[in-house]
């Protein structure tokens, strides 16, 4: 929408065949309808459209001068930006000046105008600013086949794929942490069930089907959840009996409390095993498929090589998706990442967790963590010369039977000799989860900026991670960052309130410090700070309790910034009277900020 005051709005009305609809364009200035009529009769394509998410202005290719805030729109998808490439403009009947109307007015234009899609991001449809995300090329493991097929799932997507099989040419063993939420979805009960009865080895791949969660289903959606797993198996012969686990795991995303159309995904899914390929194309194919609100598809792939055969090169690959109810609690959103390592099927889960831990349970969009969350890890050892020993944790390390939390691979202790290639693998597998991971909050759901939040203690690392963990759920500060409003204050309140940290959790927050007891959170020693992306010098907020003087200005040239950083320091300061020297903590955490198209997107999710 144009910009407010005492300039007249020049609107262009033309018919836009995909809303099945008029479309407004609003110009703010004569100017700027003449320059759209030289390009359209130059028959230049746009190169940059507005991005409602960061507010991108549009402009022209080098064909026409830039032209910056030249028009306006609330469309989350401009489809007119297509017409306007191709077709001339209605006469000059068609545009009129209009003078500023009230703010309510404009509102209610804005909403009859929004055209929004909720199914898989094409190549057209990624904005601008994120193709930067999407991969040209890639590197994927040895004997990994993807493939797609449309089904329909969701009854207004109807051509966008929605099916995507993920599979091994051998059986491998496969690991995978689920939500915690207590309304799980079929498919993760499922899942869950398998591994556990097939102790992680045996397994073929995974069905995933977007545009239905198949969550809050009944006993029909286990059922659903069962058939599809049973379709795809067939798929390569593998008929277990009816009281073997099926070898593929399931994954749902979409809407909750909706069942799914079971006949269309049993029709698509031998479609999809038709499509089955190892080319970047294929990967990339299935990133998509997989989307739901998403903008762009997050795939990633890498080589690594481990100590024990620094000749053979290895490969990891994984997409996930996500961009709205993101709050992991031992999983997040959806996440598929294969590698040709050999694994055993008796360490795979505590690798797995391990670095999940530390990269998909360290973002937060919205603070909602789904009933549909998984990540699984398959390893088919293809890569691996023959006579390999699959990567094994230590027995001190290896968790007892039952033991939910695993041990952190990278920290043998006892007299067990250090894994060279257990822990060469779980370093490489913690880094790239963590960029993965950072891709979902990039495309957080109406996002405008990438957030760390960096917290040291030297208290526990767990007391780090609960005051970032509730500085990232904080509405109020998501919102600020938004407004790039340097309101510290409710930085500080949310570290106050954490669980753990504020004394009515029910949680302990006293420490023992020899000659008595301190909180694990003192105000006389945290101190808060901005941290630019551009490597320039931090805006120092608080320190050590004590309000500074903000440069306003400089404030607001950080928060313009897309990504940026808040460090907070709860160990700034003497240490308490009694106490020795601790080591220090660090937690990060990363997350976004809250803007208006948020609520637009999820206010009418479901209709």
């Amino acid at each position: 929408m144009a910009r407010c005051g005492g300039a007249a709005y020049h609107a262009i009305r033309m018919t836009d065949e995909y809303a099945k609809g008029d479309q407004l364009l609003y110009a703010e200035d004569q100017q700027d309808v003449t320059c759209i009529r030289q390009c359209l009769a130059k028959n230049v394509h746009l190169s940059r459209y507005y991005d409602s998410n960061n507010g991108t202005p549009y402009k022209f290719d080098s064909q026409l001068p830039e032209v910056l805030g030249c028009l306006r729109t609330n469309s989350r998808k401009p489809y007119w930006r297509d017409l306007l490439s191709r077709r001339s403009l209605p006469g000059d009947s068609h545009i009129a000046a209009m003078a500023p109307r009230t703010s309510g007015f404009k509102r209610t234009l804005s909403a009859a105008i929004q055209v929004r899609s909720y199914s898989a991001p094409t190549e057209r449809t990624i904005p601008a600013a994120k193709q930067k995300y999407v991969p040209t090329t890639g590197s994927y493991p040895k004997g990994f086949l993807v493939g797609t097929s449309h089904a329909g799932v969701k009854a207004s997507n109807t051509s966008n794929d929605d099916i995507t099989m993920v599979v091994s040419d051998r059986l491998c063993t496969a690991g995978g942490v689920f939500t915690k939420n207590i309304f799980k979805a079929a498919p993760v009960q499922v899942s869950r069930r398998s591994l556990k009865q097939m102790a992680n080895e045996g397994f073929r791949g995974v069905i995933v089907n977007s545009g239905c969660a198949n969550a809050v289903t009944g006993k029909l959606g286990f059922e659903h959840a069962h058939i599809m797993a049973r379709e795809t198996d067939q798929c390569f012969g593998d008929v277990p009996g009816d009281e073997v686990p099926p070898r593929t795991l399931i994954m749902s995303t979409g809407v909750i409390g909706q069942r799914l159309p079971i006949d269309k995904i049993t029709a698509a899914i031998p479609k999809a095993h038709g499509a089955l390929g190892s080319s970047h194309e294929h990967w990339l194919n299935a990133a998509k498929a997989i989307c739901t609100t998403d903008t762009f598809p997050k795939l990633l792939s890498r080589t690594f090589r481990l100590p024990s055969h620094p000749d053979t090169e290895y490969s990891i690959a994984g997409m996930t998706k996500g961009a709205g109810m993101i709050h992991p609690n031992m999983a997040t959103l959806l996440g598929i990442i294969c590698t040709d390592v050999k694994i055993a099927p008796s360490a795979v889960d505590s690798m797995l967790r391990y670095a999940t831990n530390r990269t998909f349970n360290c973002i937060s969009i919205d603070g909602d963590t789904s009933t549909n969350d998984t990540v699984t890890l398959f390893a088919n050892g293809a890569a691996a010369p023959k006579g390999t020993q699959p990567l094994n944790l230590p027995p001190s390390l290896k968790p007892p039977p039952g033991a939910k939390n695993a041990v952190s691979p990278s920290s043998p202790r006892q007299k067990d000799p250090p894994n060279r290639d257990t822990e060469a693998f779980t370093t490489v597998l913690a880094a790239f989860m963590t960029d993965l991971a950072k891709l979902v909050v990039r495309d957080g759901e109406g996002a405008t900026k990438f957030v760390t939040i960096r917290v040291r203690s030297d208290v526990s690392y767990f007391v780090a991670k609960r005051a970032a963990v509730s500085i990232a759920r904080s509405a109020l500060v998501k919102t600020a960052l938004y407004g790039k409003d340097a309101n510290w204050g409710r930085i500080l309140c949310a570290i106050g309130y954490a669980p753990g940290i504020m004394h009515d959790t029910g949680l302990p927050i006293i420490r023992s410090i020899g000659e008595g007891d301190a909180r694990l959170v003192e105000p006389e020693r945290t101190s808060v700070s901005f941290v630019p992306a551009d490597g320039s010098e931090e805006l120092k907020l608080v320190v050590r309790g004590e309000p500074e003087v903000v440069d306003e200005g400089r404030a607001k040239e950080i928060l313009e910034m897309e990504d940026l950083e808040i460090l907070v320091r709860l160990d700034d300061g003497p240490v308490p009277k009694g106490s020795e020297r601790r080591t220090q903590h660090e937690a990060v955490f990363w997350t976004c900020d809250f803007s208006h198209e948020y609520v637009t997107i999820n206010g009418d999710y479901r209709t």
